[in-house]
């Protein structure tokens, strides 16, 4: 499954690069993730620049646990948002992270068991018709928060004394400026058009005044050296016990990014450094997160959408975004200019990242040659996709709290139970 370095068409996950080209690359994968990972703070009432800060030391973390064998880039989790605003209305800010690090010594359980069970039963539960799916759903069930960045859908939010033609130019110019970049920038432009066209976005965003002057104001009157707002956790078993199951329905969500990363670098990361160490270093970081203020991490799709335009998958490159980040999480104006990353440019970005996402899950279908004319390996895909693109949702009142499955982690657990329980070949088909 591993690709052959010496194509010299990508940069593997072990090549090291000069640092005038790593900065760039590493800025890239930063720009990428910025506005989903500050969203969940500013969502959660945290500052955006403790978020920027736990996403970089957690990154670390985490291929300090994978034995820089895994190329992933650690950000917020957004399926936290609904228990933290909870706990912390409840009971409190430091009683909620509490709840944090709880949800991250889940992950390392569940990472211990692996180590010791092994894991086989993947390949079991987790067959490419079911692989394929998930990474499909990924992509797709992200696809509206693209399009409602980029301002194309009736629901976007428009700030105010912003014309509308504007938000949307920023957005489609963006697009087409990463799409061009993909497909016909030649040399070391070729591998940073993500970068080239949020560059671009950023400063048509300025001269087209999409940007919202108080968003401006903050930039210009930031101080220059600022220390992320640390908090510290308070024990609180009712936030834990709210917030601690909710780390089963994102392991789910975690498991199908790295078979999409397996899919894109074509290496089978479950068993090289193994599954258990990924599962792990995502516990790491939440646990992290929780212990200075910072909201819960998890793997994402917007950095692995980077590395499948430009086939670079250097864990040095991700290395070099983690340290970017909390670098900049110190350097007020410069934290203040990502924080305020227009939404448009972001939206535009991210049709083309989330959408080469969802490729990837194609992909699987294409090299792994699935046959739909099975009518086992259509139900189980079409059960998949439909409930993970429709925002299908299921909630469990557990005591004091309530438990939510939703999205791609409900989809995910249905597609494994129709794999175990289908049989192989219905009645009327052959083998």
């Amino acid at each position: 499954m591993k690709k052959e370095s010496a194509s010299k068409n990508f940069i593997d996950v072990e090549d090291r690069l000069p640092i005038l080209k790593t900065i760039p690359l590493s800025l890239q994968h930063l720009f990428a993730m910025v506005g989903a990972t500050i969203l969940v703070p500013m969502l959660t009432n945290l500052p955006p620049s403790i978020a920027l800060f736990t996403s970089g030391v957690g990154t670390l973390l985490y291929i300090l646990c994978t034995k820089g064998k895994l190329p992933s880039y650690i950000g917020s989790s957004f399926a936290f948002i609904a228990p933290m605003t909870v706990a912390a209305a409840t009971y409190g800010k430091g009683e909620m992270l509490s709840g944090v690090i709880a949800s991250g010594l889940v992950y390392v359980i569940v990472a211990l068991i692996i180590k010791y069970v092994g894991t086989k039963w993947l390949d079991k539960i987790l067959p490419p018709v079911v692989v394929g799916s998930i990474i499909l759903v990924i992509g797709l069930s992200l696809a509206g928060t693209a399009v409602q960045w980029a301002g194309l859908s009736a629901s976007t939010v428009i700030p105010e004394g912003v014309s509308r033609s504007a938000y949307i130019a920023v957005a489609l110019i963006t697009l087409a400026v990463g799409v061009f970049g993909t497909m016909y920038f030649k040399g070391f432009l070729g591998v940073i058009p993500i970068l080239i066209a949020m560059l671009v976005g950023y400063v048509l965003a300025i001269i087209f005044k999409v940007i919202p002057q108080e968003a401006i104001n903050e930039i210009t009157s930031t101080s220059l050296i600022e220390i992320p707002k640390f908090v510290a956790p308070k024990f609180n078993l009712s936030a834990i016990i709210l917030m601690a199951p909710v780390a089963f329905v994102t392991l789910a969500e975690h498991i199908g990014h790295v078979y999409v990363v397996n899919s894109v670098v074509g290496r089978d990361f479950t068993k090289d450094p193994g599954l258990h160490r990924s599962i792990l270093g995502d516990g790491v970081a939440t646990m992290f997160a929780g212990l200075v203020g910072g909201p819960p991490n998890t793997t994402y799709g917007e950095n692995i959408g980077v590395m499948a335009i430009t086939k670079v998958y250097s864990v040095w490159v991700i290395g070099g975004a983690a340290i970017l980040a909390i670098i900049l999480s110190f350097i007020g104006p410069v934290s203040a200019i990502i924080t305020h990353m227009p939404q448009p440019v972001m939206g535009g970005v991210s049709i083309l990242l989330f959408g080469i996402i969802a490729s990837s899950g194609f992909r699987i279908y294409v090299e792994d040659k699935i046959d739909f004319s099975k009518k086992r390996n259509l139900i189980i895909s079409s059960v998949i996709v439909v409930l993970g693109i429709g925002g299908a949702s299921l909630s469990f009142n557990l005591g004091q709290s309530v438990v939510e499955i939703s999205g791609v982690a409900l989809a995910t657990i249905v597609g494994i139970v129709l794999n175990l329980i289908l049989p192989k070949n219905s009645f009327n088909e052959e083998n």
